[in-house]
């Protein structure tokens, strides 16, 4: 591989670069209030931001892979943060795009391919799995900083809003994609330390892992828990319910607001 072949292969992608663009001219939309209809703004400004960190889930798979010990990572544009490139474009950005329109909800989706076989040691692979659940974590945190660092004065409601449903999504999928599934990355990372006849076991269910969760949020005593559980992580990040439930009431622009995140806007 020459030089300049290597370079393209790290090269940011123009794709990226134009999701990166839109998320950040609706976020000042959303900021200077100048969007006609604030609602839509706000709609773009998470979604893009939300597909921003959908590709950063995965250059962080694919990097951690690459310094492991698969090369081969470069040449399937992995690196490039170009989602066209993935191997299941509908999995890794449609659907979980999909889940936030639908349910409020940050589910991960899948993702690049690893050559496991270049790699050697149960931990690069198990630090390979956490990577991508690491990167929400660290996004979640940017999403609450103003909010734990009491440095709210200036922000705008609106924007402060959108933060907080920013933020639910990066704490979601932070921790459904760190449930020990198959399928999922929570399993990848244990997975190096199961027994050849464990994993065996397991592989021909692990394309149903994330069905199974989505499923099991359906079930409502589930869906409390989890969401508690997650209403109690970003209270101690500074992030109400209030504020999440505003973003999102936000965020579906579509639908009748509610008048009370209104007053409070």
């Amino acid at each position: 591989m020459t030089t300049a072949t290597a370079r393209s292969d790290r090269r940011i992608s123009p794709v990226f670069l134009g999701i990166a663009a839109v998320t950040a001219v609706s976020g000042w939309a959303v900021w200077t209030d100048f969007a006609e209809q604030p609602g839509f703004a706000t709609f773009l400004f998470v979604t893009a931001a939300w597909i921003v960190s959908l590709c950063l889930h995965e250059y962080a798979h694919a990097r951690t892979a690459l310094h492991s010990g698969d090369i081969s990572i470069g040449a399937k544009g992995y690196l490039t943060l170009n989602p066209l490139k993935y191997t299941h474009a509908l999995l890794s950005i449609v659907l979980p795009v999909l889940f936030v329109i639908m349910g409020g909800i940050g589910l991960p989706g899948g993702a690049v391919f690893i050559e496991r076989g270049r790699i050697r040691g149960r931990w690069k692979h198990s630090l390979i799995s956490a990577a991508g659940p690491l990167t929400n974590v660290l996004f979640a945190l940017v999403c609450t900083a103003p909010f734990w660092l009491d440095a709210l004065d200036g922000v705008p409601v609106a924007f402060r809003y959108a933060l907080g449903f920013l933020a639910l999504l990066q704490v979601t999928a932070a921790i459904l994609n760190s449930v020990p599934v198959p399928g999922l990355d929570g399993y990848g990372v244990i997975e190096p330390w199961l027994s050849l006849r464990v994993r065996r076991a397991v592989e021909p269910i692990a394309p149903f892992g994330l069905i199974a969760v989505f499923a099991l949020l359906w079930i409502p005593e589930v869906n409390a828990v989890f969401f508690d559980a997650v209403d109690a992580l970003l209270r101690s990040l500074g992030v109400s319910e209030f504020e999440t439930y505003c973003g999102l009431d936000a965020y579906r622009f579509w639908q009748t607001q509610n008048p009370v995140c209104a007053m409070n806007g």
